[in-house]
């Protein structure tokens, strides 16, 4: 006797988006009235091809029939959420020319840094380096193309690719080398550029410049979950998640490793992160490191504090008057350095929603890479708050009429906060000098500042918290 069980709704509504999304030899039929009678109404359903995802013993089996220049979405930030069993099947099975689709790319001894060491990765599309050194050193020696991509977009890229959307608009990278093209993806060995980005369409939307983004599928993708039942559905330990479940809906062969499998029924249908439909092939990992890819550890109690440089004393200037664009339920997205640091001075009567990334682990970069930043700038509605030095090493201007560097984003600051003044920032006047350190004139502020800029009726001096 045939055997069938009965789909929870959250399921149903997994596979009938599957059924026009993932081309799998899916049969899919759209509800419907019947023509012949008005009174009759017929549904129709949709079908697929029966696929139940397979399980492995061993993940070099998962992943042998991988072929050079396959395109690899590999899960994971950082070392957090990596497939560390596939990545080192991948070593024993020699595959080159590989295409990886990953936020980062490991570390120099683990994650994909290990397939780095070994010249298997051709390209990798990324969004920043990270503290990978191999990565910086094969990029800038011509060995290895790179596609840096902002955080949130190489997200959507992704997304969009698994929901069968092949391109979409969006306001990150707008004005920036992501939209005008140029940005180097492979250098030559002389350091001039061999393969430059191309240029992206840009269309007006209600007053707002959009660029247009490509979807990102790929061949096969490599995933690593928590948990998996018996019936292929997974889910994902906490921020584990993050890159892995969109990267599931966006390949062809979705190949999973997983820590525990159960039976079926021990997930709630709720809680299932990432339905069967959309998973091929599941290996239980033997063995996982889950490195800390920066280890900070608490400095003993008898460890004597050294005294405070003249730096670090104008550093925490800056860090002072930066807490106080904090108020009362505000959101706050801190970047690496002064920002994060801004937080040990919240003031202890007000509640402030803080988001941050590797900044939280004190974690710096090499090669600039985009991560969030982009994001995070082009977002309406944001106020972006810039801290840094007034000047640079040999007392050179920071604060310049345009900019000499790449753009992270185009006319989206609102203040600027150093160790000797603070100013606002108007698309349309430029710069207005509104606070002012102790003993300092504005035209002090004048001969250590690249542009010129208005003197507010009410300049104050800088306040600290």
């Amino acid at each position: 006797m045939a055997s069938f069980r009965i789909l929870s709704k959250s399921e149903q509504f997994h596979r009938n988006i599957s059924s026009v999304r993932r081309q799998k030899g899916v049969l899919s039929m759209q509800y419907g009235k019947c023509v012949p009678h008005p009174r009759v109404c017929g549904c129709c359903f949709s079908t697929s091809c029966p696929r139940d995802a397979r399980f492995f013993t061993d993940p070099t089996e998962a992943v042998k029939d991988i072929p050079d220049d396959s395109t690899l979405l590999v899960g994971g930030f950082g070392l957090c959420g990596i497939p560390e069993n596939l990545i080192g099947s991948l070593l024993k099975t020699g595959v080159k020319g590989i295409t990886a689709v990953s936020n980062n790319a490991g570390v120099d001894n683990f994650g994909l840094g290990l397939l780095l060491r070994t010249k298997q990765i051709k390209r990798m599309i990324s969004s920043y380096v990270g503290e990978n050194a191999e990565f910086e050193r094969q990029y800038l020696s011509g060995e290895l193309e790179v596609e840096l991509t902002p955080q949130g977009t190489l997200a959507e890229r992704v997304r969009a690719g698994g929901a069968g959307v092949p391109a979409f608009f969006t306001p990150t990278g707008y004005g920036t080398l992501i939209q005008e093209g140029g940005s180097p993806i492979k250098y030559n060995t002389d350091g001039s550029v061999a393969i430059a980005s191309k240029k992206r369409e840009v269309r007006e939307f209600n007053g707002i410049h959009y660029v247009m983004e490509r979807a990102i599928t790929g061949d096969f993708a490599l995933i690593k979950a928590w948990k998996a039942d018996r019936a292929g559905n997974i889910v994902f330990r906490k921020t584990a998640r993050n890159f892995n479940q969109p990267m599931c809906k966006a390949a062809k062969v979705t190949v999973v490793e997983v820590e525990e499998i159960v039976d079926v029924g021990t997930f709630a249908p709720e809680d299932i992160h990432v339905p069967s439909i959309y998973v091929d092939r599941i290996v239980k990992g033997a063995v996982y490191e889950k490195r800390i890819e920066k280890r900070t550890v608490q400095k003993g109690s008898m460890e004597t504090l050294k005294p405070k440089r003249k730096a670090d004393l104008l550093r925490e200037r800056i860090i002072r008057r930066a807490a106080l664009e904090f108020q009362d339920g505000m959101y706050a997205n801190l970047g690496i350095g002064i920002p994060m640091l801004a937080s040990n001075f919240i003031n202890s009567d007000i509640t402030v929603h803080l988001q941050s990334e590797n900044g939280l682990l004190g974690l710096g970069k090499m090669v600039k890479g985009m991560g969030g930043a982009m994001d995070l700038v082009a977002s309406a509605g944001t106020k972006v708050v810039v801290t840094m030095e007034h000047s640079a090493k040999g007392d050179k201007h920071k604060i310049l009429e345009s900019c000499t560097l790449p753009l992270t984003g185009k006319q989206c600051v609102d203040r600027i906060i150093t160790e000797k003044a603070v100013f606002d920032v108007d698309k349309a006047s430029g710069l207005t000098l509104i606070e002012i350190w102790e003993g300092l004139t504005p035209d002090d502020i004048r001969a250590c500042t690249g542009t010129d800029f208005a003197v507010s009726p009410n300049l104050r001096p800088m306040q600290q918290i």
